[in-house]
């Protein structure tokens, strides 16, 4: 099996109280692909400028991620800047320049239309609705952020009606569906149309719920957190990437899923950007799962 994401690359500015990352290979759809090509084949869908460093375009192919779908534009690559608190669930972001990335309207090559799974990365409801059109994938994944329940909630209903999955966190959850109760809250978003709901809640772990079945994780502890950039959109490569391997959606594969996610997710972590994720095998995955599994076995 294989998976398609589709999403931004981007250049990012990160601060955080342990340093700085000046205009570091960043983007939700990068992130996703690093992880999830420890699982299955990749297919990454996205947009960048002219000024977008080869080296990041080697790295990505280094790790067996497809490009076909990377379309480059003249002018410059997107750009964010943020700085951590020392709270490092607080973050205010600085700087964001769309750039090429405001006229990206995704392409599906023809693989990555024929993959049996998809992820909408976190982009403007109405571009998901495009990919939507052109994919063939029988199980959906989707990403959204508050930006969009706000000022593009009726393409994000549409979206919604057409996905199989949505992982979304505590607070988005909230001013989706107004419910303060996370249980109740994925109830309602499973009446909007996914039947998987997987809300992060960043230190605090994550809540699987499909139909009447839940499952509830940790995070996976970490002595020092240097940067979560990414690692929710890390969560998400190693979630898709797990249930693609196994080419099943059943509630005990999702369960492994949510742990796989949560693993990979706690290596973002521990460098700058996606530098970490980058270095890690499947070998490495297994061990954290292994730990992980010990971590939670009483």
């Amino acid at each position: 099996m294989d998976v398609t994401v589709v999403g931004s690359v981007a250049l990012d500015t990160v601060e955080t109280p342990l340093g700085k990352n000046e205009e570091g290979l960043g983007g939700a759809a990068t992130f996703f692909s690093l992880a999830a090509s420890n699982y299955v084949p990749v297919h990454l869908v996205a947009v960048v400028g002219e000024d977008f460093p080869a080296e990041h375009v080697e790295l990505l192919k280094s790790k067996g991620v497809n490009l076909d779908g990377l379309e480059t534009l003249p002018g410059n690559t997107f750009r964010w800047a943020g700085r951590y608190h020392d709270d490092m669930n607080m973050r205010d972001t600085l700087d964001t320049q769309l750039n090429v990335f405001e006229q990206f309207h995704p392409k599906l090559p023809e693989a990555a239309q024929k993959s049996r799974y998809l992820f909408l990365a976190n982009i403007h409801p109405a571009l998901q609705l495009e990919v939507l059109e052109q994919s063939k994938a029988s199980f959906k994944g989707l990403d959204t952020m508050n930006l969009w329940i706000d000022s593009a909630l009726d393409d994000l209903k549409k979206v919604l009606s057409n996905v199989d999955a949505l992982i979304i966190n505590d607070s988005e959850v909230m001013e989706l569906t107004g419910e303060r109760n996370l249980l109740k809250g994925a109830r309602a978003i499973e009446a909007m149309g996914p039947k998987t709901v997987v809300i992060k809640k960043g230190e605090h772990g994550c809540l699987l719920v499909q139909g009447k079945n839940v499952f509830v994780t940790p995070a996976f502890v970490l002595p020092e957190v240097v940067d979560p950039t990414g690692a929710g959109d890390s969560f998400a490569g190693g979630f898709m990437g797990h249930i693609a391997q196994q080419d099943a959606t059943d509630f005990n594969t999702l369960k492994q899923a949510v742990v796989h996610g949560t693993a990979v997710a706690s290596f973002t972590c521990e460098k700058f950007g996606p530098d970490r994720v980058a270095e890690i095998d499947p070998n490495d995955i297994a061990n954290r799962f292994r730990a992980f599994r010990d971590l939670v076995a009483f």
